[in-house]
């Protein structure tokens, strides 16, 4: 197994426990999605995976339908995509994605987090040598299949790793493959149960229990913020 397959459980966000927060963060993609390709799933496929996210965190769906709804409105929120870098505690990077209608208010809340626990933010694509960024999909295991056999139609697509996850199969791909690797799941009638994008970092940094700590301070104040989205690292998981 590569890279992917060991760094999975530290692009999985706590967040995404809680399921208040877990519905901001989605109804916030469809509202990216709907502005990018119109409300019709059959004609945008970011649609099609926020739906997908969307069922695997159970969101009802009157939610999906009014986050929808809003979005096609004109006085939708115009939500931005925007990256933040910088370097928590003991030189840890960290990449801070968000979706906000107010960067002013965001970029303040998060230089104001690395500040006040002994980081700094850096300026945009600073630390992009130091993460890979990959599309990443989940898809309920299908009946009667053969992993092996499907990661060598994947490969075609541009996946890279392909393992089974109890249930599931994750599937790692290289960022342009995408829309590629999508289309191929669907078409084969594939249940995708997670579509996005991810950053896996090149190394991983090593560090103490009281480290550990100081710096998942940190992570929790990012997490609870309800702009941001994601939030990657190069500290390497506890054992």
């Amino acid at each position: 197994m590569g890279r992917a397959f060991e760094y999975r459980k530290a692009t999985k966000m706590k967040r995404w426990s809680n399921m208040a927060r877990t519905f901001t963060k989605i109804g916030k993609q469809i509202a990216i999605a709907v502005k990018a390709g119109g409300p019709d799933p059959d004609n945008n496929p970011a649609l099609r995976a926020c739906f997908a996210n969307a069922k695997a965190a159970n969101m009802p769906k009157e939610n999906i339908e009014r986050a929808i709804k809003k979005a096609s409105g004109q006085e939708a929120a115009d939500y931005k995509e925007i990256t933040y870098e910088g370097y928590g505690p003991h030189g840890i990077a960290i990449v801070v994605e968000a979706a906000t209608d107010n960067n002013t208010r965001t970029v303040a809340n998060v230089r104001s987090y690395f500040t006040k626990h002994g980081g700094s933010l850096g300026t945009s694509g600073s630390l992009d040598f130091l993460f890979d960024r990959k599309c990443f999909f989940k898809i309920t295991k299908p009946a009667n299949s053969d992993i092996d056999e499907l990661e060598l139609e994947l490969i075609d697509y541009g996946a890279e790793e392909v393992f089974a996850e109890d249930d599931e199969v994750a599937i790692y791909g290289t960022f342009e493959s995408y829309g590629k690797i999508q289309k191929f799941l669907e078409e084969k009638g594939c249940e995708i149960t997670t579509g996005e994008f991810v950053r896996l970092p090149v190394d991983t940094k090593e560090v103490t229990e009281e480290q550990r700590a100081s710096i998942e301070k940190l992570l929790d104040k990012f997490e609870d913020d309800e702009d941001v989205t994601n939030v990657f690292h190069n500290m390497k998981e506890a054992e």
